[in-house]
């Protein structure tokens, strides 16, 4: 009985984040999710994330500097993140798997995987917020 019950919670966590299109992290996942099923704990959601992400149904993308998110999307691809508001946005360019073979070539290192993050401030946050970006830019530039 609790393989199914587990089966359930899991096909139920994995169609909140397939709904979300925001990079959700558990917190947003299990907020999303006690709207309809408000038993469900923290603790099973986060459970399930790492399972559903071990198994390769969503991914884990992990942001320096930042709590751990998961990502509907599971084939291979980069990220932007703005730093205004914080949203995280797929980049859909071509994936570059030959550095890991040239960064392995080059180190002798076991290369698995590799992710870039770009970082910046997204077209919404530059049409908002013109003031606030100036002052970030002085900031960052002293």
């Amino acid at each position: 009985m609790s393989i199914k019950r587990n089966t359930n919670q899991r096909k139920i966590i994995l169609d909140a984040v397939k709904k979300m299109h925001i990079h959700p992290t558990v917190e947003e996942v299990y907020e999303e999710i006690k709207k309809t099923h408000p038993n469900i704990s923290k603790a099973t959601v986060y459970r399930n994330l790492h399972q559903l992400s071990e198994n390769g149904d969503i991914r884990q993308v992990s942001m320096p500097d930042d709590v751990e998110r998961y990502d509907r999307r599971t084939d291979r691809h980069y990220h932007f993140q703005c730093k205004i508001c914080g949203t995280i946005y797929d980049i859909d360019i071509d994936y570059l798997e030959r550095i890991d073979e040239t960064v392995q070539q080059k180190y002798n290192f076991q290369i698995d995987d590799h992710d870039i993050l770009f970082k910046g401030i997204c077209q919404n946050c530059k049409i908002n917020n013109n003031k606030k970006i100036k002052r970030l830019w002085k900031t960052e530039i002293k």
